[in-house]
Formats: C-alpha cells, sequence, structure tokens
C-alpha cells in the first residue's frame, strides 16, 4: 500500500514545483516534505522528483502522478455524485490551461453560462498554446486548450476551432516604416511587436521568408494578449493578430494587413481526461459545441 502522506507530499511537490510551497500547502516543514518524498523514493525503487528550480518529475514520478490524478478524479467524482458537490464547497473548482489569445478573447464568454449555472470556478494558467499541453501532463490542471494534436495516454484530444492570425500595423506605422514595401533591410530596423521569448508565429515567419531572427531586429516583448493588440494599434510595432482582435479595423482602415500571404491558422484541441468530473464534462459540451462559432466572431 502507498503512504498517503508520501503521496500527499509528492502530489503537492510535483504540481508546485516547489518544496518549499508544498510545505505550505500541506501545513508541514519543507524538511518533512523532503523526508517523505524521500521515504516514497525508497519505498517505490525510484528516483520520482528532479531537484531543480522548478522541480519536475522523473518518468516513474510521471507514472506515479497519473495513478494519483485519476485517484483523486475517482475519489472527487464520487463525492459529486453521492453529494451534489465537493466536500469544502457549493463550487466546483476546475484547473485549465489556456493560451492568453483565447483567454482575452472568446473563452469567458463562451462558458459564461455554464460557470454560473453549474457553479464552477476556474484556476486559470495561462502560458503559450504550443506549451499548454505540458501543464496537463504534469498534472497541474485538469485539461487545457492546446495546439498538440495528439493526446497523451488516459485523455482525449478534441478540436475546438481555428484561430486565425494576420501581420498588421497601423496605416501611419506602414507609412513611416515600409513607405516602398517590406524587405528584408527594412524589417532590420522597423520594430515588431511579439507575445514573448515562445511565440513562434512570428519569428518563424520573418525567419523563413526573411532569413531575419529576432536578435536581428528590434521587438517589443508583450506577454498579455489585450497589452499586445494595443501596441499594435497605437504604432509601436507590426504584429500577428487574431481575427477576433482585429475586428472590424481592416474594413474601417484602422489597421493594414501588411504580409496577407502569412496569414496563418492555429487549429485549437480541449484536452482531457476521458474519465471527467461532472463539472468538466459539462464545461468540455459547452466548448465543444460553441468554441468554433466563438472564435469565428470577428
Amino acid at each position: 500500500m502507498l503512504n498517503s502522506k508520501q503521496c500527499d507530499a509528492f502530489l503537492a511537490v510535483a504540481e508546485i514545483g516547489s518544496f518549499d510551497l508544498a510545505a505550505e500547502r500541506l501545513c508541514i516543514t519543507a524538511s518533512a516534505v523532503t523526508l517523505r518524498v524521500q521515504s516514497l523514493e525508497k519505498t517505490l525503487g525510484h528516483l520520482l522528483i528532479l531537484r531543480e528550480r522548478p522541480c519536475r518529475v522523473t518518468q516513474a514520478g510521471q507514472s506515479l502522478l497519473h495513478y494519483l490524478q485519476h485517484s483523486r478524479l475517482l475519489e472527487h467524482n464520487l463525492i459529486q455524485e453521492l453529494t451534489g458537490q465537493s466536500a469544502s464547497s457549493h463550487f466546483y473548482r476546475l484547473n485549465i490551461a489556456i493560451n492568453d489569445d483565447s483567454l482575452t478573447t472568446w473563452l469567458l464568454s463562451t462558458i459564461q453560462e455554464t460557470l454560473i449555472l453549474d457553479k464552477i470556478v476556474l484556476h486559470l494558467k495561462v502560458d503559450d498554446q504550443t506549451q499548454t499541453h505540458h501543464l496537463l501532463e504534469t498534472g497541474v490542471v485538469n485539461a487545457c486548450i492546446s495546439t498538440e494534436v495528439t493526446a497523451m495516454k488516459g485523455c482525449l484530444a478534441e478540436p475546438l476551432g481555428t484561430m486565425t492570425y494576420r501581420m498588421v500595423a497601423t496605416p501611419q506605422f506602414v507609412h513611416l516604416w515600409f513607405p516602398n514595401g517590406i524587405n528584408r533591410e527594412n524589417l532590420k530596423i522597423t520594430p515588431a511587436v511579439i507575445y514573448n521569448n515562445k511565440d513562434q508565429i512570428h519569428t518563424d515567419i520573418i525567419l523563413k521568408h526573411y532569413g531575419l531572427t529576432p536578435e536581428t531586429y528590434p521587438h517589443h516583448y508583450i506577454p498579455s494578449a489585450a497589452a499586445f493588440a494595443e501596441a499594435i494599434y497605437l504604432g509601436l510595432g507590426f504584429g500577428m493578430l487574431p481575427d477576433y482582435q482585429i475586428g472590424s479595423r481592416l474594413e474601417t482602415a484602422e489597421l493594414i494587413e501588411i504580409l496577407p500571404q502569412f496569414r496563418t491558422d492555429i487549429r485549437l484541441y480541449w484536452h482531457h481526461w476521458k474519465q471527467q468530473s461532472v463539472a468538466l464534462e459539462k464545461l468540455t459540451t459547452t466548448l465543444l459545441q460553441q468554441a468554433h462559432l466563438k472564435m469565428n466572431q470577428a
């Protein structure tokens, strides 16, 4: 039999990535967390946690993490089935990983009614759409929105819809920086707006077609979807915006699509465990029915 206190200590470290923060969650000392994890590793004969910053689970730790997650999910489902709610709250809590563009644009309005009617509260983890899947793999979240097509073992990956991105800038910006069109030389001196160093949409286009890396041209890093769009609206740089944020600005000439040949469609998938809680099942149903409609509302 696995020791429950040792498993709780391991689970806390795996989810948070820190022995100190795990100790705060469990209301014990960090040394006690360390001893419990070490004892569990000795019992199982495998190293479970890589002591890094942040801590990471090993392959053996991943197997244990999946087992504990399923056990916790089954217990949670049983409590909800018998009582209609969790043991400590009238609300159901779901941990979801999502990309900032989806959060800023279509997500909340899509699931608003479900959250209210079914008393669901969300704890959101925001990361690039290419990275959110890793948060599900490491057990930090119950589900995620990702560009990853393949579901990991025990999960499903279901298509949500497509977000279309266009390279845009204001007319004033284009007149100032691209008066004679866009070429490699003027891109070297023209400021771009990029979400962060994980955002590959913009950088891959410029690298592939103009042979320029981000180190060779000026750029803003603005890791907020709302502020990112605002920077482009203010003429601070050019960048890739989804249609939802562009809205009617192309028709009103507030923005210009400067490289239409490099328009990019990003297909998003909803990753979740096959065995879901009642709350997550309802949220999944709403997303699969309505997400693609919201994404297309430009």
